[in-house]
């Protein structure tokens, strides 16, 4: 048993859809994780479009009924809860962690890289602490107040995650 003092730090990001998030925070994740981080990632689903399992297996006829269930097997451990969670009820769940990666929920008051590519949209700059974008968009067109990150340097991403994020 190591008495590894875990960071706890969270960060948001998001951006439209098709904008590199997923992407970039798994290229983050990878990172952070080969260096021996203890990384987990809440992905906001506002449409309700996440599937997580196969019509016609047991886990699937069990979540079917309305009920929360969770599916325990030597590697993973899936709930599936039948209402939304809080932030703070997650990270609980989650228990020990190093680094808590937030994919959308604009109205979390977490630091929040915002991606672009193609083109900016100025609906993200009130909840943006930080754009991540690449040559396709004008630098200068970004607030000065609102840190700019190269999209395609993750390295440059986490040493502002480091910096930036909320401890929780």
């Amino acid at each position: 048993m190591s008495n590894k003092k875990y960071k706890k730090l969270a960060v948001a990001f998001s951006g439209p859809s098709n904008s590199g998030k997923t992407t970039l925070i798994v290229k983050v994740s990878n990172i952070l994780q080969d260096k021996g981080n203890k990384v987990c990632i809440v992905k906001h689903d506002p449409k309700d479009k996440a599937r997580f399992d196969t019509p016609g297996k047991d886990s699937d006829k069990f979540s079917q009924t309305g009920a929360n269930v969770a599916v325990v097997s030597p590697n993973r451990t899936t709930l599936f809860k039948q209402e939304s969670s809080s932030i703070d009820e997650l990270i609980e769940l989650f228990g020990d962690f190093d680094y808590l990666l937030v994919e959308g929920l604009k109205t979390l008051p977490l630091p929040r890289i915002s991606i672009f590519r193609n083109s900016l949209d100025e609906k993200y700059f009130d909840v943006t602490d930080a754009i991540a974008f690449d040559k396709t968009i004008n630098s200068n067109d970004i607030p000065s107040n609102i840190d700019k990150l190269d999209l395609n340097n993750p390295e440059e991403i986490i040493q502002w995650v480091e910096k930036n994020s909320k401890r929780v």
